[in-house]
C-alpha cells in the first residue's frame, strides 16, 4: 500500500477565527462552534462545508471536533480550512486522534495550540479509497462503543430515578428523615504523594484519569502501576467498600466526583489527588450513600462554593449532611442498585473489548507514521 507524507499545514490551512461573545448568540440560527462543539447559534455562518476544529485553549487543549456545513467557529477552535481533495476528512480525525497534540501544546496555567506549532505535525496517508475502507470500519467501531455507552447511561439513569423516586433529594429531604454529617459515618484520608524517584515496589495505584463514568472499581489490576520505595502503610491501601473522591483537578468538573472501589486481596493505594472515605456505621448502606454523594445537588454543595474552586477537602467533605432513610428501604435500594449492576456487566466487557479493538486497529492503520 503506497502512503505519501506532507505537513499537516499542506493539507490544509489552520485559522482561529473571530470569537462571537456569548452575549451575541442567539437562541436559533446558524451553529456556533466553541472548544467542545456547538455553544449556540447566530445569524452568519463561516463555513460552508464540514471541517475539523481543533480546541486550541483550555483544559480540553487538542480535543477534535467535525463542524456541520453552515456553522460558525469560534476562535477557541483551531478550524483546518481548505482540506485537500487527497484527504478523507473523518480518515484525517481518526490519525489526529490516534497521534495526539501532547508535543504540539503550549502554556501549563493556559494550555494552547498556536498555528505555528502545528508546522511540525505530519500526516501519512494512503490513496483516498483505502482511507475510506480504513474509516468505515473505524466509525463500525466507534459506532458499538457509542451504543454500548448509551446502554450503560441508560441503566444509570434507571438508577438514578429509582433513588429519587425512593428518597427525594437528599439536599431537600423531603421525608424530613434524620440526617448525620459524613464525620459520623466515617473517615477520610488524602491520598498519597509521589516522587518518580522512587522505585522497588510497584503497587496499582487509583489516581483522577480513571474516574470515568462508574460506579465502582472491582479489577483493580487494571489500573496503572507505580513505583516506590516501600510499601504503603495500612491507612493508605484501600479496603473493599472505600469511596474516594477526586480531590484536586485543574478540570472543575471532575472535582467530587466518586467511585466505590473493591480490591479485595490486591494491594491497591490512591493518589494524593484523591480522598477515601472510609464507612464505619451501619447506619447507611454503602450503595445508598453511594448515590447521594453522585447527587448533583450534593456535589454542588462540595465544589459549587466560588467559580475559582477546584479542590475538595476532608473539611467539606466531612461537614456533608446526609439523610439517614429506614435501614429496610436502603437495602430495598441496594438490592435493585446490585440487579442494575448485573446488567451493566456484560455491556461493560463489551465495551472495553470494542475500545481495545479501536485502539489495535488505529495502532495497526496509523502507528508506523507517528
Amino acid at each position: 500500500m503506497r502512503v505519501q507524507k506532507k505537513k499537516l499545514c499542506d493539507i490544509c490551512f489552520p485559522k482561529q477565527w473571530k470569537t462571537i461573545s456569548s452575549d451575541s448568540l442567539q437562541d436559533s440560527g446558524y451553529p456556533v462552534y466553541g472548544a467542545n462543539g456547538i455553544i449556540g447559534f447566530y445569524s452568519e455562518y463561516n463555513h460552508e462545508k464540514k471541517t475539523l476544529l481543533i480546541t486550541c485553549r483550555g483544559a480540553t487543549c487538542g480535543s477534535l471536533n467535525i463542524c456541520e456545513p453552515y456553522s460558525y467557529v469560534n476562535g477557541n477552535a483551531m478550524a483546518l480550512d481548505n482540506l485537500s481533495e487527497e484527504i478523507d476528512i473523518q480518515y484525517l480525525f481518526y490519525y489526529l486522534q490516534y497521534r495526539g497534540f501532547s508535543d504540539v501544546i503550549t502554556g501549563s496555567a493556559q494550555p494552547q495550540i498556536v498555528r505555528n506549532s502545528l508546522e511540525k505535525i505530519y500526516v501519512f496517508y494512503p490513496e483516498i479509497t483505502q482511507q475510506k475502507k480504513i474509516c468505515d470500519t473505524l466509525d463500525k467501531v466507534c459506532d458499538l462503543i457509542a451504543l454500548r455507552r448509551k446502554q450503560l447511561e441508560r441503566l444509570d439513569l434507571m438508577v438514578k430515578a429509582r433513588f429519587v423516586e425512593m428518597f427525594g433529594d437528599p439536599v431537600q429531604n423531603p421525608y424530613n428523615w434524620c440526617v448525620v454529617n459524613m464525620a459520623e459515618l466515617g473517615n477520610c484520608k488524602n491520598g498519597m504523594n509521589f516522587h518518580t524517584e522512587d522505585s522497588g515496589i510497584d503497587i496499582f495505584c487509583l489516581g483522577v484519569g480513571d474516574f470515568k463514568n462508574l460506579a465502582y472499581i472491582t479489577d483493580t489490576t487494571k489500573l496503572p502501576l507505580i513505583s516506590l520505595n516501600r510499601l504503603p502503610s495500612e491507612e493508605y491501601l484501600l479496603k473493599d467498600g472505600d469511596i474516594v473522591f477526586v480531590r484536586s483537578n485543574g478540570n472543575k468538573d471532575l472535582v467530587g466526583r466518586s467511585l466505590l472501589v473493591y480490591p479485595g486481596n490486591v494491594p491497591t493505594t490512591f493518589s494524593g489527588f484523591c480522598i477515601r472515605f472510609r464507612l464505619q456505621s451501619d447506619k447507611v448502606q454503602t450503595d445508598y450513600l453511594l448515590m447521594v454523594l453522585k447527587s448533583e445537588a450534593i456535589r454542588k454543595m462540595m465544589v459549587g462554593r466560588g467559580a475559582n474552586i477546584q479542590n475538595l477537602n476532608q473539611k467539606i467533605l466531612s461537614e456533608l449532611v446526609i439523610p439517614v432513610p429506614p435501614l429496610e428501604k436502603q437495602k430495598r435500594f441496594s438490592l435493585f442498585f446490585s440487579q442494575v449492576d448485573k446488567l451493566k456487566l456484560p455491556i461493560q466487557r463489551s465495551l472495553d473489548t470494542l475500545e481495545v479493538l479501536k485502539k489495535s486497529l488505529m495502532q495497526e492503520y496509523f502507528g508506523q507514521g507517528v
